[in-house]
C-alpha cells in the first residue's frame, strides 16, 4: 500500500510537472505569435498555457495584453466590446492572485480609458484613475501613473467646458461665444465648482511629472490644455492672462524638448 501510494504521488508530480513544461511551450508560441500580429492565435495559445498552469501570471497578462490590442477604442461592435471586457477580466484575475502586479494595474487602467471615450463615459474615466492612484501608492517615482490622471483630469474638464458654453449658446442666441473666450460670469461658478478641484489636481500630478522626468514633453503639452482650463476659472483679466502665459510658455518649453529628441538620434 505505502508503495502504492508513493507511485501515485510520483505519477502526480510527474503529470503536473509536464502540464507546466506544456504551459511554458504553449506560452513560448503565443509570443512568437504575437509579435508577428498574428493575435487570434496568440490569443488560443496564452489559453492553453493558462489552462495547463493556472499559475503561470505570464500567461494571462499576455492573455489580457492581446486582447487589449484587439480592442479598437471607438469602434461599437459586440465583438470589439468583448475584447476590451475580456482585457479587463484577464488583467482582474492577474490582481486577484497579485495584488501589488503592476503591469495588471497599469493594463486595466489603460484599457479603462480605451473604452470611456466612445461612447462616453465619466465614471470609466474616474475607474481608470483609481488603477494609477495604485500605482503611484506602490512606485511614487513613477512619473507615468501622475501623467495619466491629469490627462483623465483634462479629458473631463474640457468635456464638460464644452457643455457648458453650448448651453450657454443655446440660451443666448445672436451671442458669439468663442471656445477660447472667458466664460460668462452666469456659468463660470458652475463650472468651478463642478471641476476646480479635478484641475488642481490634473495641474498637481502634470506637475509632478514634470518634476520626475523634467524631459515629459507629452506631460508639458497637457498641463499647458489644464491651465487653459485653470484660465476658465479666473475672476479678472490679469488673472486670466497670466494662466494662459504660464500655458504658451509650455507650449514653446515642449517644443524645444520635442526637437532636441529629434536631432539627438540624427548626431548619434
Amino acid at each position: 500500500m505505502a508503495l502504492l501510494i508513493v507511485a501515485m504521488v510520483a505519477v502526480g508530480f510527474g503529470a503536473s510537472g509536464c502540464d507546466k513544461l506544456k504551459a511554458r511551450d504553449e506560452l513560448n508560441k503565443g509570443v512568437a505569435a504575437y509579435r508577428d500580429g498574428k493575435y487570434d492565435a496568440a490569443i488560443e495559445f496564452f489559453k492553453q498555457a493558462k489552462d495547463n498552469d493556472p499559475t503561470l501570471t505570464n500567461a494571462r497578462l499576455y492573455l489580457a495584453t492581446a486582447y487589449a490590442t484587439q480592442y479598437i477604442p471607438g469602434a461599437p461592435s459586440d465583438e470589439n466590446v468583448r475584447m476590451g471586457q475580456q482585457a479587463v477580466k484577464e488583467f482582474q484575475d492577474v490582481l486577484a492572485a497579485d495584488p501589488n502586479n503592476i503591469s495588471a494595474i497599469d493594463g486595466i487602467g489603460s484599457i479603462l480609458f480605451n473604452m470611456a471615450g466612445t461612447p462616453y463615459t465619466p465614471e470609466r474615466f474616474l475607474e481608470s484613475k483609481t488603477y494609477h492612484m495604485k500605482h503611484i501608492a506602490l512606485k511614487p517615482e513613477d512619473p507615468e501613473p501622475y501623467y495619466w490622471i491629469g490627462v483623465i483630469d483634462w479629458t473631463l474638464s474640457y468635456r464638460d467646458n464644452l457643455v457648458a458654453r453650448g448651453n450657454w449658446r443655446l440660451s443666448h442666441p445672436g451671442k458669439p461665444l468663442k471656445d477660447d473666450d472667458p466664460l460668462p460670469p452666469d456659468i463660470r461658478e458652475a463650472y468651478i465648482k463642478a471641476n476646480g478641484q479635478m484641475i488642481d489636481e490634473g495641474i498637481d500630478d502634470l506637475k509632478k511629472a514634470i518634476e520626475l522626468r523634467p524631459d515629459y514633453d507629452d506631460a508639458m503639452a497637457y498641463l499647458n490644455l489644464l491651465l487653459r482650463r485653470k484660465a476658465d476659472e479666473a475672476s479678472s483679466p490679469a488673472e486670466r492672462a497670466d494662466l494662459l502665459k504660464q500655458a504658451d510658455d509650455l507650449v514653446e518649453k515642449a517644443k524645444e524638448i520635442k526637437q532636441k529628441k529629434m536631432e539627438t538620434p540624427a548626431k548619434s
